[in-house]
């Protein structure tokens, strides 16, 4: 399923996606202010990202999916289920967008989209994620499309010795 709007076109990634998806994570793991994850840590390869997305689109309770504009990959979100069977009617989203494709609408678009992928799947029913305290934009865009604070992990990740954020989890029925 693709949705076109001003020249953004959402849909489901593939494996021949890999090598972009990594650099947009890479783009967002040097930032250092928006994930848990150390520059230093993050040592994915194409052939690790490529297996990665082949389980995540395998699977009827999980999704990739990619945002393109004019042809390029800018941007991405896949939603994860656990294996345990109580916790199957639940997943994470993790989402990524290149820094110069912010403030475009581009990450609602991807909220949105799996949202109503997450309504139209049977076996999901609750939509998580975690974000950092620091990051406000994200957390005022999450609670605009119906997102709670179901709790915090306080000084959960250390970037610095006196330098701290809390770990937000949030989540929306479907």
């Amino acid at each position: 399923m693709g949705i076109l709007k001003n020249n953004l076109i959402l849909r489901e990634a593939t494996e021949a996606d890999a090598a972009v998806i990594l650099d947009i994570q890479e783009c967002v793991v040097a930032e250092l202010d928006y994930l848990i994850t150390a520059p230093e840590e993050f040592n994915k390869t194409v052939e690790e990202q490529q297996e990665w997305i082949h389980k995540v689109i395998q699977s009827e309770r999980e999704t990739i999916v990619a945002a393109e504009i004019d042809g390029a990959v800018v941007g991405w979100i896949a939603f994860q289920t656990s294996s345990r069977s109580r916790l199957a009617h639940t997943g994470s989203i993790g989402m990524m967008i290149k820094p110069s494709f912010r403030n475009r609408g581009i990450g609602k678009a991807l909220i949105m989209y799996i949202l109503d992928w997450a309504a139209e799947n049977p076996l999901i029913e609750k939509v998580c994620l975690g974000v950092l305290s620091t990051n406000e934009r994200a957390i005022r865009l999450y609670e605009g499309l119906g997102f709670v604070e179901e709790g915090r992990k306080v000084k959960d990740i250390k970037f610095s010795e006196d330098r701290y954020a809390d770990d937000v989890l949030m989540y929306k029925f479907v």
